[in-house]
């Protein structure tokens, strides 16, 4: 069974925290909420959890799984981002866009996509996610939690406990948190391409 573990959705207490990474360093599966549905994370150079993470949602390796990040210099450690690309990201981080990017040699080549060695960049605006990763120091590999042959992602914790609870190592629960997919913009054109319309405005972004 998995452990559940109650925070505080503006100040997530530390013990808590640090009992996520601890799991999630040792290969642990978390499902914790976003400003866009829940998720599930795994720690990013463990092949398996990778692998785990692939088999609950029904993914192939063709579906791009999303780096989240914490802030802009996490991105430029694991994606090639120009001064244009920059200037962009600064303007829309954090918030709920996924943007598409060509990843570095830091990003494992099981986690890219296979044949665009591109990844999925993410910069939530939670205050639980953030706290996370300020402790984990590095990004962490996620997918939104869609369970398989459903559209739309789990958004109440209780429902990810009835419908997980033997499948993942800890659910985090912050409370509900809202659901309307990310704006997914492809920054590896010569211009930005938009893939998705979702939460966010193009506008701000000048698309």
């Amino acid at each position: 069974m998995s452990q559940y573990l109650t925070l505080h959705p503006s100040n997530p207490q530390p013990r808590l925290l640090a009992q996520t990474v601890q799991a999630l360093e040792g290969g642990g599966i978390v499902a914790l909420p976003t400003d866009s549905g829940y998720a599930l994370v795994a720690h990013l150079d463990d092949k398996n959890a990778a692998d785990r993470l692939r088999r609950l949602r029904g993914l192939d390796a063709k579906h791009h799984l999303t780096l989240l990040c914490r802030d802009l210099s996490d991105i430029s450690h694991f994606a090639r981002v120009d001064n244009q690309q920059y200037r962009l990201l600064k303007m829309a981080t954090p918030g709920r866009w996924t943007f598409i990017l060509e990843a570095t040699r830091e990003v494992p080549k099981r986690v890219s996509h296979p044949s665009r060695k591109t990844i999925g960049i993410r910069v939530p605006e939670h205050h639980v996610v953030q706290a996370l990763l300020a402790e984990i120091s590095g990004p962490l590999l996620s997918t939104t939690l869609i369970l398989p042959n459903e559209e739309s992602p789990l958004v109440d914790p209780q429902d990810v406990r009835a419908k997980l609870d033997k499948q993942l190592d800890i659910i985090l629960d912050a409370g509900n948190c809202p659901w309307e997919p990310t704006t997914v913009v492809d920054l590896t054109s010569a211009e930005p391409v938009l893939v998705r319309l979702g939460a966010a405005d193009p506008a701000l972004i000048g698309l």
